[in-house]
This record gives structure tokens, C-alpha cells and sequence, in this order.
């Protein structure tokens, strides 16, 4: 045992020396020098095809500096995605919903820790494959400016400023608060007009003037800039003529000079293709490459550079020294992920098997679920469900008993999915009896099952709505008509007939609704005694779901886009300007306004101290009072409406807090409003600007519910 233990230190002492001669002879591999010091020994120890092979998401190994293969493409929408084994969060539009942007920070946590676990199990085994890095091209912070698109449910909804929020929360939970070292790398997409259609997007030109631009579709990309998210991708398509991802203007003079940003621009996959193939603004690849190197791309998801900037170079389009400074962001990314150090050095190393899809995160997940879903419907106050009144039940429907409803796209896969009629035959106990039937398909309107069945049982729980094969991403929305996108607001009409046979029973139905965005309600609430929104809930949807029937929790979701009635009230689809578009500038009557959501109990506003100007912020606060039988959380939002200048919003969120408050409880709520969250573009000064006049400080329980108003007076 001596001798085993005195060889091992001299092997040990052998590694150290040679880790320590290592780092001599490449002092990029020296963690105690600064990234900018590695950076540049780094590139002096490069040639150019080397650098070339670096700008690709497929980072190609380097054998003689021992740095080893790096693929750049990862997904962490709502988890870490197409990566095996990961917790399921809710999809992104569902964690909107929850209005707490503090506990999207907590999924984000926890999504980079799991990440960090699955990239030291894959290095442990020398592997570097897709999806199992580090650098993560989530959130996606495009507006859901239109119901139509299959996208949208990827996306924090249809308010700039909820956006902001929330994205701002989910990149600090992702990147983590390590002072010397990311935890993950998060990315904001897609830059920046970017929302449908989507069987357009690598041949669209997205038409928009600078103040819809600056007040819409760049606000939340400030916000994440300015809590430093570590890369861009830019979009598929053009905006006012020129591609997004060469767009010198826009990546260069906006968001490097003007808005300070310090990362790595990485384009969409394939978008350089399009420049060529699709818009067809240039002749060919290697114009192309030229072209998004001096546009500041840094990062191409595809092999265009890498295959052709070496004859960009040789036909002077570009420089070496182009080159390097392509480069050096994106090195500068994998240098701040510990990429280049040993692992024993990272505060992140323990993470393993142990920290992926742990109990605690399971939980985490439930509760985000409960939080997300919202109530539309409650007739009479038959939810929650009295267990002693019913004795039997039938959960019903094609979403129902499948996973594929709770998952929504860019998902990850764990091994314990609690389906809906999962979730409530284990709420509801051995004692209470419960059948399950599929119901229907989505395309026969002929043939029904369970029906009978359910005529013998006390209540129906029916779970109808659409999938991710029916809305989404071009290709993995296969079964959509509209390539990806929705060409209605319709249910499938086998679901309607299933409902409607249902109620011919004559018995109480609750009918859960599963879908990425606005769905046409109507055309089911004749049937439906209570109707749950679940959207796609994630793991745990069938848990929360059932927590929600039976009173467990109150619901407390809200909506964070505009139900319309119907998409005839809506301008076209390819219309980019904003006018008549979400709660912002619709001027029509909403089947559901933004933020809406019912609860079990209610609450009372109060004034505690109307709004003053204090230090450039306005400052108030409200008592909230639970005047309800239950404890419950509500979410206070709070919306300014702005003097009557030209093109102003009929009214704009500008803060927001979930609540919970005690069954006859009160809390007072505190807000504070910087006062440049006024401010609007001016077109004729191209500049940004408080408009003189009245605001007025709306509380509200939705965009349609006023409970507090108040105004202030800003002077120039």
C-alpha cells in the first residue's frame, strides 16, 4: 500500500508538471491569466485555415494545441432539449403565463445546472456531439405579434415588456453568478423582426418602420443586452430589404456601437444559404461569407464559412485580419465557459447523473405548471371538483393519455411524463372510480368512443386542444396545413363533435385545453362547464392539472397574448406595422383580454400610496385584500396610458407582481417605474423621447380590468 500510494503522488506530481509546462508553452491554457491574454497567445498560435475551422457551429479539433472538437448547437427552450434524459419545464409561452419572472430565473437555474451535468458526463466519455455542449441558443424573444404563427408558443408572448422580463430572468439563470465563469452560454432569437409566416421565412422581407422597430421588435433584445446575454442569432429573413444576418446596420450600429453589446453574433442554421439561394440580395457563397464577416457575424450555424472564406480571402474580399476579429467574440465565449481550462478548475465540475431531472427539479417543474395554466371558464363554481359529490369520472379525449400534448417543440424527454388522465387517477385515490377513453381522432367526425361509458359516470374531464404536430417549427409541424403555422383559430372539428356528444349526456363536463396560443374558445364553451387552458404543460402537466380540478392550488395563470375572436379582426398575416396588433393597438372587442385569468377566490385594490415622482421613478404602492373562501396568487399589473400624440398605445404594460395572499389576508405590493420606461421614438428627431402631458397609472387585474387609476404629470 506504501509503494501504490507513492507512485500515485509521483504520478500526480508528473501531471501537475506537465499541465504546468503545458500552460508555459500555451499560456492560453493558463486560467490565471486574463481572457484578453489567452485570447491573443491563442490567436497567435492559430493559422489561418485553423481560424477558419473555428467559425463554424461544427468547431473542428485542433490535434497539436490539444483543443478538442466543439459543437456549438444546443437547445434550452424549456429545458434542456434533444439530449436525452432532462426535466421538462412547461413550454416558454407557459412560463409567460406565470407572470414571475423570478421563478423563470429558478427554471433557468436549473436547466444550465442539468446542462452542466450532461456536458461533464459527455467529456468524461470524449465525446463532443450536438446538444451536448454548453453555449445554448435559447430564449427565444421574437413578439407573438400573430396567432397564426406556429412559432409563437416558443416565445414569452405578445408584450415587449413582459418579454423583456422575463428573458432578462431566464439569460441570468442560464449564465449563472459566477464572477469568473458562465455557467451556459444563453443566446436572445431571432434578430430582429421575426415572427411569420413561417413557410416564407428564408425568402421574407419584413417591412417596418424605425419606431414599430425600436418600441416592438428591438425592446426586449435591449433588455437582454443590457444584462449582458452572451450571444444574437440572427433571423432567416430580411428586414426592409436586406437579410438579417448581413445587416451591417443593424448588428454593427445598433446593438455593438449603440447599445454596448460584448458578445458573440451566431446566425440562424442555414441563414447564410439564404442570403444567396433565397432573398438573393448576393451571386454566391463566398459573397456571402465575405459579406457576413464585415456584417460582424461571428458564428455560423451551417459550413458557408468555413468552406468559403478562404477564397473570400484570396479574391480581397476580406483579410486575415477580418478574420481575427470575427473570431475573437466567440473564443472569448468558450474562454469564459472554462472551455479551454481543466475541469477540475470550474466551480461546476461535481454536477453528474445526480443533478439531472432530480426530485427537486421534478417539483420545480409542477409548480411552474400549476402557476402557467389558466382559468377561462367556471360555471357556477363547479371547479375544484367536491370529491364527496362525485364519485365516478371519464377523462376523455386525444389528449388525454398522451405525451405528446405536454411536451410543446424544441423539448427534452425525462422518464417520468405524467399524462392528464395520469395526473388525475392518482389525485383522486383508489376509492374513486375512473375510466379513460381516447374519444376520437383528430380527422374521423363519424366514429366516438367512451361515450356510454360516460354517461354512466358523474362528471367528464375532457382533453381536447391541438399538439406540437399541429403548430410549430417548419417540418417538426408536420400535420399543419399552414407549414408550421395555423391557417384558423379552430379546434379540429372531431374534438367539437366529441363535446358535443358529451353534453348529451347530461352530465357536468370540464374540459382541459392544451395549445401553444389563441384557440378559438367559443366554439367549445357551449359544452364545457370549465375550461382550463394548459397549454403545453411540461412533465408535470398532468400533476398540476389535477392539482388545479381539485382545489390543491388556485389557479392563477393569465394570458400573455390577446384571444381574438376570430383572425378577420387581425390585419394580413405578412403585415409587419403593429397598428390593430395585441392589446397594445387592438381596437377591437377580445374573446380574452391580455392577462386575463379567473381564480377561486377574488381580491380587493386599494390604494396605500398614490403614484409621486421621486428620483426619475415613479413610485406607488396598493393594498391587496383577499376577499375570497381561499388563499390564492394574484397577479397586479400595472399599464400606462400616455398623453394623446400620434401612434401613442391605447395602453402598455409596466410592471407586474404575482402576489400570494392568505384567505382574509391583505399585502401591500410596492412598485417602481423608471421614468425612461416612458419614453417613445420619435420619427422626425430619430431619437427617443418623454412625451410632455397626463399619464395615467392603470392597476388592473388584465388589459380590460381596471381597478386603481391615477395620473402624473411629466413636463419637459
Amino acid at each position: 500500500m506504501y509503494h501504490f500510494r507513492k507512485q500515485l503522488l509521483y504520478i500526480s506530481f508528473l501531471f501537475v508538471v506537465q499541465v504546468s509546462a503545458q500552460s508555459s508553452n500555451w499560456p492560453f491554457k493558463d486560467a490565471s491569466k486574463s481572457i484578453d491574454q489567452r485570447l491573443n497567445n491563442l490567436l497567435a498560435q492559430l493559422n489561418t485555415e485553423e481560424k477558419i475551422s473555428l467559425l463554424g457551429y461544427k468547431g473542428k479539433a485542433i490535434p497539436r494545441l490539444r483543443i478538442p472538437a466543439y459543437n456549438w448547437w444546443n437547445e434550452a427552450l424549456h429545458g434542456v432539449a434533444r439530449a436525452g434524459k432532462a426535466t421538462v419545464f412547461p413550454q416558454a409561452i407557459a412560463m409567460a403565463a406565470t407572470f414571475n419572472d423570478s421563478l423563470i430565473g429558478a427554471v433557468a437555474d436549473v436547466i444550465s445546472t442539468e446542462a452542466r451535468a450532461k456536458y461533464n458526463l459527455a467529456v468524461q466519455q470524449n465525446s463532443h456531439i450536438q446538444y451536448m455542449g454548453l453555449t445554448f441558443w435559447s430564449p427565444n424573444i421574437n413578439i407573438f405579434r400573430d396567432p397564426r404563427w406556429g412559432r409563437g408558443q416558443e416565445t414569452y408572448g405578445e408584450d415587449p415588456f413582459l418579454t423583456g422580463t422575463m428573458g432578462a430572468a431566464f439569460v441570468k439563470g442560464m449564465q449563472g453568478s459566477d464572477k469568473k465563469m458562465l455557467k451556459t452560454a444563453a443566446t436572445a432569437k431571432h434578430f430582429a423582426v421575426h415572427s411569420g409566416p413561417e413557410n416564407q421565412r428564408h425568402s421574407f422581407n419584413a417591412v417596418i418602420d424605425e419606431k414599430d422597430l425600436r418600441e416592438t421588435y428591438l425592446y426586449a433584445f435591449k433588455k437582454l443586452v443590457d444584462v449582458k446575454v452572451e450571444a444574437i442569432m440572427c433571423a432567416y429573413n430580411r428586414i426592409n430589404g436586406t437579410p438579417c444576418c448581413t445587416n451591417e446596420s443593424m448588428l454593427k450600429r445598433i446593438v455593438r456601437d449603440e447599445w454596448g453589446f460584448k458578445g458573440h453574433f451566431v446566425t440562424d442554421c442555414w441563414a447564410l444559404d439564404d442570403v444567396f439561394k433565397g432573398h438573393k440580395v448576393l451571386n454566391n457563397a463566398v459573397e456571402v461569407a465575405a459579406a457576413a464577416i464585415k456584417s460582424g457575424i461571428n458564428m455560423d450555424c451551417s459550413e458557408l464559412l468555413q468552406h468559403n472564406l478562404i477564397k473570400a480571402i484570396q479574391q480581397g474580399l476580406i483579410t486575415e485580419k477580418d478574420i481575427d476579429n470575427a473570431l475573437k467574440p466567440s473564443l472569448t465565449t468558450l474562454f469564459k465557459l472554462g472551455f479551454f481550462d481543466e475541469p477540475s478548475i470550474t466551480p461546476y465540475n461535481n454536477l453528474g447523473t445526480n443533478s439531472v431531472n432530480s426530485q427537486a427539479h421534478q417539483n420545480l417543474s409542477r409548480i411552474v405548471a400549476q402557476q402557467s395554466m389558466v382559468l377561462l371558464k367556471n360555471n357556477a363554481g363547479i371547479l375544484p371538483l367536491k370529491m364527496d359529490k362525485y364519485k365516478s369520472m371519464m377523462v376523455i379525449g386525444p389528449n388525454a393519455g398522451t405525451i405528446a400534448p405536454l411536451l410543446g417543440n424544441y423539448h427534452g424527454i425525462a422518464g417520468n411524463m405524467v399524462s392528464f388522465v395520469e395526473g388525475i387517477t392518482n389525485a383522486v385515490g383508489s376509492g374513486t372510480l375512473v375510466q379513460y377513453e381516447q374519444g376520437c381522432d383528430n380527422m374521423d367526425t363519424s366514429r366516438f368512443s367512451g361515450i356510454w361509458a360516460a354517461s354512466l359516470c358523474d362528471i367528464s374531464i375532457a382533453v381536447v386542444g391541438l399538439s406540437p404536430v399541429l403548430e410549430g417549427e417548419e417540418h417538426d409541424a408536420f400535420l399543419s396545413d399552414g407549414g408550421g403555422d395555423k391557417v384558423s383559430l379552430e379546434l379540429p372539428y372531431a374534438q367539437i363533435k366529441l363535446l358535443k356528444q358529451l353534453k348529451q349526456n347530461g352530465k357536468p363536463i370540464v374540459v382541459i385545453v392544451t395549445a401553444g396560443s389563441n384557440i378559438n374558445i367559443a366554439a367549445i364553451e357551449p359544452y364545457a362547464d370549465a375550461i382550463l387552458l394548459a397549454w403545453y404543460p411540461g412533465e408535470q402537466g398532468g400533476n398540476a392539472a389535477a392539482d388545479i380540478l381539485l382545489g390543491k392550488v388556485s389557479p392563477s395563470g393569465r394570458l400573455p397574448v390577446t384571444f381574438y375572436n376570430a383572425l378577420s379582426d387581425l390585419p394580413s398575416y405578412d403585415n409587419y406595422s403593429m397598428a390593430g396588433r395585441t392589446y397594445r393597438y387592438f381596437k377591437g372587442e377580445p374573446k380574452y383580454p391580455f392577462g386575463f385569468g379567473l381564480s377561486y377566490t377574488s381580491f380587493q385594490y386599494k390604494w396605500n400610496t398614490k403614484p409621486i415622482l421621486s428620483e426619475g421613478n415613479m413610485c406607488f404602492s396598493i393594498d391587496l385584500i383577499n376577499t375570497g373562501k381561499l388563499s390564492g396568487d394574484e397577479v397586479v399589473q400595472v399599464y400606462i396610458k400616455y398623453p394623446p400624440e400620434e401612434r401613442m398605445p391605447i395602453k402598455e404594460l409596466k410592471a407586474f407582481k404575482r402576489v400570494t395572499v392568505s384567505r382574509n389576508g391583505s399585502r401591500t405590493v410596492n412598485f417602481k417605474i423608471n421614468a425612461n420606461e416612458l419614453q417613445k421614438w420619435n420619427l422626425k428627431n430619430n431619437s427617443w423621447k418623454i412625451y410632455p402631458g397626463e399619464y395615467q397609472i392603470v392597476i388592473a387585474g388584465n388589459a380590460a380590468d381596471e381597478k386603481l387609476v391615477s395620473t402624473i404629470n411629466m413636463r419637459n
